[in-house]
């Protein structure tokens, strides 16, 4: 269960006036298209209406499901970052579970025979180096290439009241970064759906066949509570506020907190000066080998006082570790460190004490010319 940060009564009032109400609850609006049809489906454990998986609550209403499709941390949502998920079959259903984050990330023609309709149903946190709009990707473009039908049921952007961070240099390309987007994107995942096709990012002038189940009652600026952690390190509404400034840590010598209670919530070196707050990394759930494991990392637990409003990427936590580590080895792979702040020019610029007021400057035209493509894709205010 994800526990909500911390908020005033009249903000806690506001909130629940309208709650949205995600497309796969919206079943009216979308089962007309599966009856009669084979169907894939690609989810994890996020893929729910109510308190049923999707797969579930489809079976039960005889929605013929031959095939299901799994992303990074796999369809259980147990798996590390970055662990190679195999196929398997779901106990609970003997349906075939095919990773995508396994042997190929995108289904493979043979993966797709007999499927009419794909279903996408996966609780983004809308930031470029979350793996799961990178599946997206490439899920579409297989649909695209074999004439299969896709529907994305949308889900809230949890990070979507605002756009941050440089913009992707696309010699940057990987899969912890496939389109030129800012580091925090500001789009559901049927904005973005629509995005990729509508941009021509799927390549060799392909466009996938899509519709989106829009959410119901939902702005940009709706607070939403994810009913279910995304993934294992993502635990609270504060580690998903805090994800898209801290990641970029995860190629550096210092420790997100993996292997804690507070992943993505502190963050710390043994050889901080700082005093205010100590933690022990031990393997975990979600945490096998954590980064500094079994040693005393000083540093920092961070909290809602910590985040800016309107929110941002904040630099502050990189700039101030860089600092805390002047001598002493920072940036551990560099070539990770680039892939996710999707360019060559941030690293330098923390190497060389390069102002915060600097940094974002370098990013204010990518930014702006971002946010007039970013318009043509939204379908909510």
């Amino acid at each position: 269960m994800i526990f909500s940060c911390a908020r005033s009564n009249q903000e806690d009032a506001l909130a629940w006036m309208d709650v949205p109400i995600v497309g796969a609850s919206q079943t009216e609006n979308y089962l007309h298209l599966l009856e009669g049809k084979k169907i894939g489906v690609v989810t994890n454990q996020s893929g729910r209406i109510d308190e049923t998986h999707l797969v579930d609550s489809l079976l039960a209403l005889n929605v013929n499901i031959v095939r299901v499709f799994s992303p990074e941390h796999g369809f259980r949502g147990d798996a590390d970052a970055g662990e190679h998920v195999n196929n398997q079959v779901d106990k609970k259903t003997g349906l075939q579970l095919i990773s995508l984050y396994g042997t190929n990330k995108k289904p493979t023609k043979s993966q797709l025979d007999g499927l009419e309709v794909l279903v996408f149903d996966i609780q983004d946190v809308g930031v470029r180096f979350y793996t799961y709009i990178s599946t997206l990707h490439y899920v579409m473009q297989a649909c695209a290439e074999n004439n299969i039908k896709l529907i994305v049921l949308d889900r809230p952007n949890p990070n979507g009241s605002y756009v941050d961070g440089p913009v992707l240099d696309t010699n940057f390309t990987s899969f912890v970064g496939m389109h030129p987007v800012p580091i925090v994107h500001g789009m559901t995942i049927g904005e973005y759906a629509k995005m990729i096709n509508g941009e021509g990012w799927l390549g060799n002038d392909l466009v996938t066949d899509l519709k989106i189940i829009p959410l119901a009652n939902y702005s940009h600026d709706s607070y939403y509570s994810l009913p279910v952690p995304p993934s294992p390190n993502l635990r609270s509404d504060l580690s998903i506020q805090l994800y898209p400034s801290l990641c970029l840590f995860e190629a550096t010598t210092v420790s997100i907190g993996r292997g804690t209670e507070f992943p993505f919530e502190i963050y710390g070196h043994p050889a901080f000066k700082s005093e205010s707050y100590s933690f022990v990394p031990k393997s975990s759930f979600g945490a096998k080998s954590p980064k500094m494991e079994g040693e005393t990392c000083k540093g920092y637990r961070l909290s809602n006082n910590d985040l800016s409003f309107p929110r941002k990427f904040e630099l502050s936590f990189l700039i101030n570790a860089c600092q805390e580590l002047e001598g002493q080895k920072f940036i551990e792979t560099s070539r990770f460190f680039n892939l996710l702040a999707g360019n060559d020019v941030l690293q330098q610029q923390l190497i060389d004490h390069v102002s915060e007021e600097e940094i974002r400057a370098s990013w204010s035209a990518g930014l702006e010319e971002y946010r007039k493509i970013r318009l043509r894709y939204l379908l909510y205010p």
